[in-house]
């Protein structure tokens, strides 16, 4: 039996202070080491695990105290059996979670290092402040008895001297101070309206992610680190049941938003994934059970999918028969049409009576949890499932029968109730999990 590989979590006050910056680069440090590391984001996030699957060499997975239930990260934090190290990056602010329990707390990455016994390297961006970045880091280390911080990484330092000052508080507290990183422009990674540019976008990936590496190697004690981490991991099922024996995937620059974990659930339960992609004008393969759209850059590539007549003639002689599933931008190519931010309108699949667009920016963000109306693939209508929205499309019109009844989560309602039309479904949320 492999053994469980100990971990550690790195957070943060707030967003924006650096926790993705240390994270890649110590992917990428520790792995051209030679160390087997296993990354994990904390929370819902589509875009993270790419990354670092690409600066680890190894399939990163989201661990969700909201969405999950802890059996479900137990399971989750296992797959990294036979690694030398856990490496999980957390969301917004160490305590940051939504107002009203889910699962076994309320999303915080502070949840997941509790349960998993992973110690926490904070990260303070310590720009414009000096001694008190050390009161700072004294509220995160005593908040919650049950999560320890273990060290401290101060990024954004202007100059030797502002390090040394900020650097004397906090070892008045006994905190370690394990590295400063100091202001550097070049290291910052491209973005775009739903946070970085894909991994699979991103020109030049490898050459960055050294970068980084070498920038953290200068700046941080790696090896001190490491041997912070902590922590054993419980059994349990990370994976539930896969909608289908053979499942046609969409997968290219419009259809990239996959869980990882729900793909390596699939698989690991038996499943064949047959990707196809829609840009290449590619139907999904006639002899898969269930074709799936996942989320995505539609917008951007509105054109091209109009323009795709063997994709889209092949999607609806496969729905004739055969069960759709589309999520969020997935959801919006089955419908009729989608207007992209200049207004231009652009014909889709047309399996659902649905119209969106673009043209006037408005966010829908946060979890959902959802009570299936009607059926879809892997789930019976009445069963609840937990997920997460994050799109800037509003939906012109849409008459189909709805999916399901959707709360956001503090139990409020949700317009988006997503959409049935005999064997097609679809909704803007992304399915994470059962609901705990």
């Amino acid at each position: 039996m492999n053994r469980p590989c100990p971990g550690l979590l790195i957070s943060a006050a707030r967003s924006g202070a650096g926790k993705t910056t240390l994270t890649l680069g110590l992917l990428r440090a520790l792995a051209r080491s030679g160390t087997t590391v296993q990354p994990y984001k904390c929370g819902p996030d589509y875009i993270d695990p790419a990354f670092h699957a690409a600066a680890a060499g190894r399939a990163s997975y989201n661990l969700d105290s909201w969405a999950m239930s802890g059996p479900m990260v137990d399971g989750l934090a296992s797959m990294g059996h036979g690694a030398d190290l856990a490496l999980a990056e957390g969301s917004m602010g160490l305590f940051d979670g939504v107002a009203s329990v889910g699962g076994f707390g309320n999303g915080a990455s502070a949840d997941i290092a509790a349960r998993l016994g992973w110690p926490v390297i904070l990260v303070l961006d310590v720009s414009g402040q000096a001694q008190s970045a050390a009161a700072v880091a004294l509220g995160f280390a005593r908040y919650r008895p049950d999560v320890a911080v273990a060290g401290v990484i101060l990024n954004r330092v202007a100059s030797a001297r502002h390090g040394h000052l900020v650097r004397g508080g906090l070892q008045a507290l006994g905190l370690p101070v394990l590295g400063e990183l100091p202001k550097n422009a070049a290291i910052s990674l491209p973005e775009r309206h739903l946070g970085l540019v894909q991994a699979g976008e991103h020109p030049g990936l490898d050459d960055q992610l050294n970068r980084l590496a070498d920038f953290i190697e200068a700046h941080v004690d790696v090896g001190r680190l490491r041997l912070l981490a902590k922590g054993s991991v419980a059994s349990g099922s990370a994976g539930f049941r896969p909608p289908a024996q053979r499942i046609a995937l969409a997968r290219d620059a419009a259809f990239s938003f996959c869980y990882p974990h729900m793909l390596a659930g699939w698989r690991a339960a038996g499943a064949e994934i047959l990707p196809f992609s829609p840009l290449a004008d590619q139907a999904p393969d006639s002899s898969a059970d269930l074709a799936w759209l996942p989320g995505g850059y539609p917008e951007l590539h509105a054109g091209s999918l109009a323009a795709a007549s063997r994709f889209k003639a092949g999607l609806c002689r496969f729905a004739q028969t055969k069960p759709v599933h589309g999520e969020c931008g997935g959801y919006m190519v089955l419908g009729t049409a989608l207007t992209d931010a200049e207004g231009q309108s652009h014909a889709m699949a047309g399996l659902l009576d649905l119209v969106t667009s673009y043209q006037t920016r408005k966010i829908h963000l946060g979890y959902r949890r959802a009570l299936l109306r009607a059926a879809m693939p892997g789930f019976a209508a009445g069963a609840r499932l937990a997920g997460h929205e994050f799109h800037y499309s509003t939906v012109l019109s849409q008459t189909n029968a709805p999916l399901a009844e959707v709360t956001d989560a503090n139990g409020d309602l949700v317009a988006e109730t997503g959409s049935k039309n005999h064997l097609v479904s679809g909704s803007f949320f992304h399915l994470i999990a059962a609901a705990p």
